[in-house]
């Protein structure tokens, strides 16, 4: 339904709660709604005691921080940011007990359905309440955890939807610059991308696209990586190599290779520990980086003894005791991939992008200006389908990168009228990727034609919604009706206090802490199928060659996803 007819249309909204009551009798007679987040229905008495009081139709401008909730959407049995929204408009007293059950008895709708773990600045929820209180905002918010914040609530026309009446969105991408950095050459991808250059004569091509990070893996080989080298002992070098660079790669024919998982992973068990209070928030980013690199050894070590069965790791020093021959101190060695691991990763973290790179992703984020099929930056969605024609109104790298924990970031701002589940983190994940891997950025035209191109979301860590744009409804149903405009602007100063608290530092605490952008491509880099080989000079020819079709089926986002309606 378009903008004017849902202004003209009178919904039958008695018939609709009606018929949604009936529904949830029968659930709960089926015992559907138990173990339910929101509230239970109140007993009769107490409904019929409370009274009636007016409802209004209103715009309710809330912020709120995406970690350790199930997304915007509301859900029965999952944590999410509209449940505790609910339920605090009821514990204050917006809602009314004989509304308290079910969310559609008010009405409500919201603006833009965020993702897990995806952040908002400003975002609208439109429904009925009670709003005679003069404190009620402040009464709301008593009821809220610090990562949600109710800014205003506003009296709108009586057929206002903020889905409806929203023009477009604003939104941010926070990403390490590190991440534009060219997969090591050791990698799967890094020797592919050579592999296909020289195949189908575009060297020349290739290596000006990666001029400006020519030498920053031979610096850091020489710099950082051959001094540890050196310094170790004959028997345990050659394991260490071969444990940092074979076996991060994820073979196709291994179960379930699934992208998305690990880092969506990593975001969920960050989210529980600072749920049960774990979390180390005053960790360092020096403490985070041996943590992780800990962590990381380990697991090579273990992909190592997969890959050498006949390898045995002690730990006995005593000389006394006859060892097999090809027995290696697990703690020297662990303690050697450590060592190097925490020196890449020191090494990423200490890059600042050049002008040059900064204007090729720039150059890349433009591309998608204007009206274009994003069929392939979504989920269950094909080149007929119309819905997936989507408008990009501008996507910007701001000028200045920032310097976070030793960490340089680069902020992208997108603004467009909609955007499809997963679609900013698909658009930012294809644009990083080209540029990292030096492809011609001519790919990201071609994923908008009638092609199959496969696009790993890049992490929710990074992902804003800033706000939501209503000028039409501003400057004509607002207008007319003598309603308050809505504008966010009122609230910059909260909501800039609000940003930098619970979102900003929550993003550059557990990059700090868990690395999620750097294992999100190393995995892409050793990712062994030709999935991803369009990034090559080969281009889509080169991922069509597939080795494991079965394989190919598997990799996909959620298959639980519902792709209607999604945001970012």
């Amino acid at each position: 339904m378009g903008r004017n007819e849902h202004f003209r249309e009178q919904l039958d909204r008695r018939g609709r709660n009606e018929e949604q009551q009936e529904k949830n009798k029968r659930k709960e007679a089926n015992g559907e709604n138990e173990g339910s987040i929101l509230p239970s229905a109140f007993p009769k008495e107490e409904v019929d005691a409370e009274g009636r009081r007016p409802k209004r139709k209103v715009a309710v401008l809330l912020g709120y921080s995406g970690t350790g909730y199930k997304g915007m959407q509301i859900d029965h049995k999952q944590k999410t940011i509209e449940g505790d929204l609910f339920n605090a408009f009821v514990a204050a007293g917006a809602i009314s007990k004989a509304n308290a059950d079910d969310p559609k008895k008010s009405s409500l709708v919201r603006c833009a359905r965020t993702d897990k773990g995806v952040h908002a600045a400003g975002n609208v929820i439109s429904l009925k309440l009670i709003i005679e209180d003069e404190n009620i905002v402040e009464k709301i918010n008593s009821h809220l955890s610090p990562q949600i914040r109710i800014w205003g609530i506003q009296r709108t026309t009586g057929s206002f939807s903020c889905y409806q009446a929203c023009d477009s969105r604003w939104y941010e991408y926070l990403i390490p610059t590190h991440s534009f950095l060219p997969p090591h050459p050791s990698s799967f991808m890094g020797k592919k991308l050579v592999e296909y250059a020289e195949q189908k004569g575009d060297m020349e091509g290739y290596l000006s696209r990666q001029a400006e990070v020519a030498n920053f893996w031979p610096e850091v080989e020489e710099k950082y990586i051959k001094p540890i080298l050196d310094s170790l002992d004959d028997s345990i070098r050659p394991l260490v190599e071969e444990a940092l660079y074979a076996t991060e790669a994820t073979d196709a024919s291994e179960p379930d290779p699934i992208i998305d998982a690990s880092i969506d992973l990593q975001e969920e068990e960050q989210a529980n520990k600072e749920a049960s209070g774990t979390s180390n928030v005053n960790e360092t980013a020096e403490e985070a980086a041996e943590k992780a690199a800990g962590e990381e050894a380990k697991e090579a070590i273990e992909n190592l003894q997969k890959q050498e069965p006949g390898l045995v790791l002690n730990d006995s020093t005593d000389g006394s005791v006859a060892l097999p021959q090809n027995t290696v101190n697990k703690s020297a060695l662990e303690a050697a991939v450590k060592a190097l691991k925490k020196a890449y990763m020191d090494a990423k973290k200490a890059y600042r992008i050049s002008p040059e790179r900064q204007k090729r992703v720039q150059d890349a984020l433009n591309i998608y200006l204007g009206t274009h099929k994003f069929h392939n930056y979504t989920v269950q969605k094909k080149f007929n389908d119309h819905s997936a024609r989507r408008f990009i109104k501008s996507f910007k790298v701001a000028e200045n990168p920032i310097i976070i924990n030793d960490t340089e970031w680069l902020s992208l701002k997108v603004h467009g009228q909609s955007f499809m589940m997963h679609q900013i983190r698909k658009m930012v994940g294809m644009a990083a990727l080209t540029v990292r891997c030096g492809t011609n950025p001519s790919i990201i035209e071609e994923s908008f034609g009638n092609v199959t191109v496969r696009i790993p979301k890049a992490p929710g860590l990074g992902l804003l919604l800033e706000r939501p744009v209503f000028d039409s409804y501003n400057e004509k149903q607002a207008a007319q009706h003598g309603r308050e405009k809505i504008d966010f602007s009122k609230y910059d100063k909260e909501i800039e206090d609000f940003k930098e608290r619970e979102i900003y530092q929550r993003i550059f605490r557990e990059e700090a802490q868990g690395n999620q952008f750097n294992s999100f491509f190393t995995h892409l880099d050793n990712y062994r199928d030709p999935t991803f080989l369009y990034l090559t000079s080969g281009g889509i020819e080169a991922t069509k060659r597939l080795s494991n079709k079965s394989m190919q089926a598997k990799w996909e986002d959620s298959e639980d996803e519902n792709a209607s309606g999604g945001e970012g």
